[in-house]
């Protein structure tokens, strides 16, 4: 991982991230062909601008987070095949395909950005944040095995 100068730089760092996620999930919504699978997909949007949000208050000392409690992991997204969203419509098994891995991907940068700084509250909120993507992962691994793996 990138050797950070400063907490700032780490926080703008996580700031940019949520700013792809959020971007991604958008441009995600736009390719689902029934209105419900676009609303998930705008609703996270929504939540990673919510992540930002945090982050600059983080930065501004307007906010102080604590860690969360561990959240349960289901780990249907590790072992799945990656899907590249490369057509302009993707299946809600593509779309939740990817969602897991971006979700295991940003927890998995959340725990590394804590693992980089000595600053306790900032560890604090990094490890947080960790476990809301965690949340999102796990709820898209539900959603996976509800509506997917019935299926079969």
């Amino acid at each position: 991982m990138q050797q950070w100068k400063s907490v700032d730089e780490i926080l703008d760092f996580a700031i940019g991230q949520e700013e792809e996620a959020a971007k991604f999930y958008t441009e995600l919504s736009g390719r689902m062909d029934r209105p419900w699978m676009s609303k998930i997909f705008q609703d996270f949007a929504k939540e990673e601008m919510g992540h930002k949000k945090k982050l600059q208050d983080i930065k501004a000392g307007k906010l102080l987070l604590s860690a969360e409690k561990k959240v349960l992991d289901l780990k249907i997204g590790d072992y799945l095949v990656d899907v590249e969203p490369t057509s302009e419509h993707l299946d809600y098994q593509q779309a939740l395909v990817i969602a897991m891995k971006k979700e295991k991907k940003a927890f998995k940068m959340y725990s590394d950005l804590a693992d980089a700084t000595d600053d306790a509250n900032i560890r604090a909120a990094f490890l947080s944040l960790a476990q809301e993507e965690a949340k999102h992962k796990l709820r898209f691994e539900i959603e996976y095995d509800d509506v997917i793996m019935s299926e079969n």
